[in-house]
C-alpha cells in the first residue's frame, strides 16, 4: 500500500484490488479489472452500434469470439520483443504485467480481417466499428495505470503532477529511478495516463457523433490513427518507462508513422467521395464480401445448430 498524491488529494492505493480464497490465496489486481471493465463498454457500445453501420450482430459476435484472443496475443508479444527484461520463456506471465497496446490495435486488425473472411462481414465497415471500441477500451483501461503507478513522465511543476509520499521503497520510485535515475522521485511528474485517458475520451466522442454522419467507409479508423497517433506521439515523448530500440522510442515512432498514413489515406478517400459525390460502391478488402441476401436465414440457421 501506497500513498500517492495527485491533483493535492492523498490516495492509498494497491495494485491488488481483492484476494480470492484459492489455493494460497489468488489476487485480482486493479489493472486487470479496468482492461475487463474497458472490453465490456466497448463490446457493449460496439454491439449497439452495429446496426448503423449495416453490421449483422450475431456475425459481429463471432467475430469478437475470434478477435480478442488474438489482440491479447499479439499485445502480448509486441511487449516481450521490445522490452529487454522479458524473453518469450516468460510469454504466459501476462499477471506480472506487460501488454502493449500497439500489439493489441495490430492483433484486433489481423483478427478483423480473420473474422470478415470467416463471417462474410464487410471489413471496412468493420473497422470504423472499431475505432470508437479502441478509444473506449484504452480510456478506461489506462486507469489501470493509475492503480500500478506506471506510465509516468518526467519531472513537472504543474498543479496535476503527481508523487509518491511512500519514500524510495514505493512503486513509484522504483520505477523512476530504474528508467531515469536523473529524476527526482520526491517531485511531482506528469501523469500521462491520465493525458492518454482524456485523449481517448476526446476522441471518443468525436467519432460518436461523426459515426452518424459517416461520409466513406474507413472514415472513423482513419481519424483514429490520425487522432491516437498524433496525442500518442506527444504523450509517449513525456514518458520514462518507453520500449526502446537503441535511442529510438519504439511507440513513439510507431504513432508518427501511423499518424502520417492514416492522414495522408483519409484525405485521399475524403477527396474521392466528394468527387464521386455520393457514396462510393463497396470494395472488397481482404476477401471479405457483402453478407448473403439471407443473412438472418443464415442468422436463424447457426441460432437452431446452436440449440439443437
Amino acid at each position: 500500500m501506497n500513498e500517492i498524491t495527485f491533483f493535492g488529494l492523498t490516495f492509498e492505493l494497491s495494485p491488488v484490488a481483492f484476494t480470492l480464497p484459492i489455493g494460497n490465496g489468488w489476487d485480482v489486481y486493479w489493472y486487470g479489472i479496468m482492461i475487463a471493465l474497458g472490453f465490456l463498454l466497448a463490446f457493449l457500445y460496439g454491439m449497439k452500434r452495429a446496426k448503423l453501420l449495416g453490421i449483422d450482430s450475431d456475425r459481429l459476435l463471432d467475430g469478437v469470439i475470434i478477435t480478442v484472443p488474438i489482440a491479447i496475443l499479439c499485445a502480448r508479444a509486441y511487449y516481450i520483443i521490445f522490452d529487454e527484461s522479458t524473453t518469450f520463456a516468460d510469454f504466459l506471465k501476462i499477471h506480472d504485467g506487460g501488454l502493449a497496446i500497439y500489439g493489441g490495435i495490430i492483433g484486433a486488425m489481423i483478427g478483423a480481417v480473420i473474422s470478415c473472411k470467416t463471417r462474410k462481414l464487410k471489413f471496412t465497415d468493420t473497422v470504423d466499428l472499431i475505432a470508437p471500441c479502441l478509444f473506449i477500451g484504452q480510456a478506461i483501461g489506462r486507469w489501470g495505470n493509475f492503480f500500478n503507478q506506471e506510465a509516468f513522465g518526467t519531472n513537472t511543476t504543474l498543479p496535476w503532477g503527481m508523487y509518491s509520499e511512500g519514500g524510495p521503497a514505493s512503486t513509484y520510485s522504483r520505477i523512476i529511478a530504474m528508467n531515469n535515475p536523473d529524476l527526482n522521485p520526491e517531485l511531482p511528474v506528469h501523469p500521462c495516463f491520465l493525458y492518454e485517458f482524456i485523449w481517448c475520451a476526446i476522441g471518443f466522442l468525436i467519432l460518436n457523433c461523426v459515426i452518424k454522419r459517416r461520409k466513406f467507409r474507413g472514415q472513423l479508423i482513419l481519424f483514429y490513427g490520425m487522432w491516437y497517433g498524433l496525442g500518442r506521439a506527444f504523450i509517449e515523448g513525456l514518458r520514462t518507462d518507453s520500449l526502446m530500440i537503441g535511442s529510438l522510442r519504439v511507440s513513439q515512432c510507431l504513432s508518427v508513422a501511423v499518424a502520417i498514413a492514416s492522414a495522408v489515406w483519409y484525405f485521399v478517400l475524403s477527396a474521392k467521395s466528394k468527387a464521386n459525390g455520393e457514396r462510393e460502391e463497396y470494395v472488397p478488402v481482404f476477401g471479405d464480401g457483402e453478407p448473403s441476401e439471407n443473412a438472418e436465414e443464415d442468422s436463424d440457421d447457426d441460432s437452431n445448430e446452436t440449440e439443437s
